[in-house]
């Protein structure tokens, strides 16, 4: 994990927090996959929500310089995916979140706290 990777964490988890996400979680996966070093995950309530989200992230890394490699998903189907290279943000409808439970599938990463990057 690089200083660079918690910084854009550290941006990615205020944007998501100043927009009032919900439940947001931050795993460390480097060492059990070369996807990525951190998943963020988080939801919104309702469809606006998940777009305000997206918005605050594209926002926040593009205002620092870090633009996404891509983005998945559609706004309004419920999961929208952000791959920034060593950060991939996932911003889920609080149904699909539930339904998909990445928390689950990534479970041998580590679960950071914000205060602990």
């Amino acid at each position: 994990m690089s200083l660079e990777s918690n910084k854009y964490v550290k941006l990615v988890h205020s944007a998501l927090a100043d927009k009032k996400a919900e439940d947001i979680k931050i795993i460390n996966i480097g060492e059990v996959s070369v996807i990525a070093d951190y998943f963020v995950i988080a939801n919104g309530n309702n469809v606006p929500h998940v777009d305000a989200l997206v918005d605050a992230v594209k926002e926040q890394l593009g205002r620092n310089g870090i633009e996404p490699a891509r983005i998945e998903g559609i706004r309004s189907s419920g999961w929208v995916l952000m791959d920034y290279g060593d950060i991939v943000v996932h911003i889920f409808s609080s149904e699909d979140r539930l339904f998909y439970n990445l928390e689950r599938i990534w479970k041998d990463g580590k679960t950071v706290d914000i205060d602990t990057l």
